[in-house]
């Protein structure tokens, strides 16, 4: 219980709605960074149509070139279906993640399916999934409250992610997706949740919208939480969240668990060069709230030397 285990999204959350194309080396180069840095798991790429999310269409060649220069890295990759599974599989992908909305609308915005046939569609996945011997994860986004259907009923949520748990889901992350909630609000739907669920399966995936990630991330570890999805240099956001500043930072959730003595196995230093490296390919500034502090304490390092 002093350790955390963090998932890196930056890859696929982070990148796929960046206006920046980014070449499969950059993704792969970003990926690399993160590893030297420590980081074990990573969410790569996901298996969409490439006309919908362009960003994504080099998804085999992502996972293809990760899991051969990284062998031992926890790579999950995001499908929304059975045809995207299959995909996966081909590309040789050992972990999948589905994407089940907790609301009618948000799954019909997403997927153009309502939250009956997502939450059905999520479970023949899972299944199909485990029967191929992959590992799986399952999202239930959009709850603590939807952009389209506000306040998220958390017996819902709770229905969902019992769903997912009896659909053979290793992890089931349950994700503040515009970045809404607050710690009040994270510690009461982790205890409901724990109550009907083994609390080591549960993850959480903090968006930044109002400044809450870092103070959302200590409520959950408060609770228990241990597994936590979080993005290099803050990337990401949600394209129903006009201003939303993105995913909760990794650097600025490894500098937290640093300071509550838990250990993640993350170099912040090699963080930073992933941040940078990531501000090269979308060519603006990046970084949690902690960068600042970083580079001035890289900036010392090297003076020293």
């Amino acid at each position: 219980m002093d350790r955390i285990h963090i998932t890196d999204v930056s890859p696929r959350d982070g990148l796929q709605n960046q206006p920046l194309h980014v070449s499969t080396d950059g993704k792969l180069g970003l990926i690399q960074r993160l590893v030297q840095a420590g980081v074990q798991s990573v969410e790569a790429t996901s298996f969409v149509s490439p006309k919908a999310v362009p960003q994504m269409a080099d998804a085999s060649e992502v996972v293809a070139g990760a899991l051969q220069r990284f062998p031992a890295l926890r790579c999950s990759v995001l499908v929304p279906n059975l045809k995207g599974l299959e995909r996966a599989h081909a590309a040789g992908a050992r972990e999948i993640a589905v994407v089940l909305s907790a609301t009618e609308t948000m799954n019909l915005k997403n997927i153009n399916m309502g939250l009956t046939q997502a939450t059905e569609v999520s479970e023949q996945t899972l299944h199909a999934a485990r029967a191929l011997g992959m590992k799986t994860r399952a999202y239930v986004a959009v709850a603590f409250e939807c952009p389209f259907e506000g306040l998220t009923p958390a017996a819902r949520v709770i229905e969902l992610s019992e769903r997912m748990h009896a659909a053979q889901a290793d992890e089931i992350v349950i994700a503040d997706t515009i970045g809404a909630t607050g710690p009040a609000q994270v510690r009461e739907l982790v205890r409901l949740l724990a109550s009907s669920l083994p609390l080591e399966t549960l993850a959480m995936h903090f968006h930044d919208t109002r400044g809450m990630g870092v103070a959302n991330a200590w409520a959950a570890l408060e609770n228990g939480i241990r597994r936590f999805d979080a993005s290099v240099g803050g990337i990401g956001g949600c394209p129903f969240a006009p201003g939303a500043a993105g995913n909760v930072a990794t650097e600025d959730l490894v500098l937290l668990a640093q300071g509550a003595g838990l250990h993640t196995g993350i170099d912040l230093m090699g963080l930073l060069d992933a941040v940078e490296h990531a501000e090269t390919l979308l060519q603006r500034s990046l970084g949690g709230r902690s960068s600042a502090w970083l580079r001035r304490q890289k900036a010392k390092m090297a003076s020293a030397a």
